[in-house]
């Protein structure tokens, strides 16, 4: 016999640790903070490593691939009137939110 007893919850599909509703990714890139990873290449800025840009990463085309916080390759959209991108953990970034268009 099948229950008959409603979910009250919807499952949970987050992975440990990931924070979708976070808002440090955005919080550090508007405030200015200095990125402990190159948002680009993923290179850790903060033991020396650099990396080269691309040419249209260095002309502000491109959006970030990696995140600024810990460097996890973060999920890209872009569209015709821009991008987001989103890391796991410190959450999204929109080229609107930061007048990019």
């Amino acid at each position: 016999m099948a229950s008959t007893t409603a979910r009250t919850t919807a499952p949970t599909t987050a992975r440990r640790g990931s924070n979708p509703d976070s808002t440090e990714l955005l919080k550090a890139t508007l405030l200015g903070d200095p990125p402990e990873y190159d948002p680009f290449t993923g290179a850790h800025l903060a033991e020396g490593e650099e990396r080269p840009h691309s040419h249209s990463a260095r002309a502000g085309l491109e959006a970030p691939r990696y995140c600024r916080l810990c460097g996890r390759r973060m999920v890209v959209q872009v569209r015709p009137d821009g991008w987001s991108a989103r890391c796991s953990r410190h959450g999204e970034l929109d080229s609107a939110m930061l007048e990019r268009r």
